[in-house]
């Protein structure tokens, strides 16, 4: 017998990982904010880069659950998602780091990383978030509000992780950071893409993304406008001209 709580996309899943939207559309109001939004990924980590209300957080947002799409389809590994609350797409497997990074000025490290409820034999468990984030196990009984910028990050990096995703959705995990932070978080967040954990990563930094992923889309105007290899824009400053409005 199935019980209450079995979600139906948890169950008969498509293991390759793949992530799909298609003709999505997303409204603020009578704002057309995402405008037959399509693409698709499978584990490789995707980028996607784009100047201030291009409606990248947008995407994020609907694909998280906190925004509904108007119509459209965003399919992770066979189910549609569109409509799910954030909850469900959590336990679907997708693992999201808002922006802003939302962590709770009250709660300890330790608080914010055990009330996940993660289990000490999957692979990203709290001990296992430390060793990723050693900074956080020295700060493990600071509260969320006495920490620095690229600490909270940390943590809402780990508190992500701790929901064991097979798709990690980041949302400008790089701003506001200093210089060197941002680098240690490539560094870090790379050795988890090779682990072979599945990123789509929302940028501004164009040299963080790029880093991180070899594929990039550019989002102009609710649309993507650009699917290019991080080679592409990475060395020709026209593109980042016509799509960024930097030299």
């Amino acid at each position: 017998m199935r019980s209450i709580w079995e979600d139906p996309l948890t169950t008969q899943r498509d293991e390759s990982g793949r992530f799909q939207v298609t003709n999505l559309n997303v409204y603020y109001g009578r704002v057309h904010a995402l405008q037959d939004v399509s693409f698709s990924m499978g584990r490789e980590p995707l980028g996607m880069i784009g100047r201030n209300g291009m409606g990248k957080t947008t995407l994020v947002k609907a694909i998280a659950g906190f925004l509904p799409a108007r119509s459209g389809s965003i399919e992770f590994e066979g189910h549609d998602i569109v409509g799910r609350q954030p909850h469900q797409i959590t336990r679907a497997g997708i693992g999201y780091v808002p922006q802003g990074r939302r962590v709770f000025p009250s709660l300890t490290v330790h608080e914010h990383l055990t009330m996940v409820g993660a289990k000490k034999t999957a692979r990203w468990n709290v001990a296992a978030i430390y060793d990723l984030f050693p900074r956080l196990a020295d700060r493990k009984k600071n509260g969320g509000g006495e920490l620095s910028g690229g600490e909270q990050q940390m943590l809402a990096i780990g508190r992500a992780l701790l929901s064991n995703p097979r798709l990690l959705v980041m949302d400008e995990p790089s701003e506001g950071l200093a210089p060197a932070i941002v680098d240690h978080l490539a560094e870090v967040l790379r050795s988890v893409v090779k682990e072979g954990q599945s990123v789509l990563l929302i940028e501004q930094n164009l040299r963080f993304a790029t880093e991180l992923c070899d594929r990039i889309l550019v989002m102009v105007n609710g649309r993507v406008a650009a699917d290019l290899t991080a080679q592409e824009i990475a060395s020709n400053p026209d593109v980042q001209n016509k799509y960024l409005g930097v030299v």
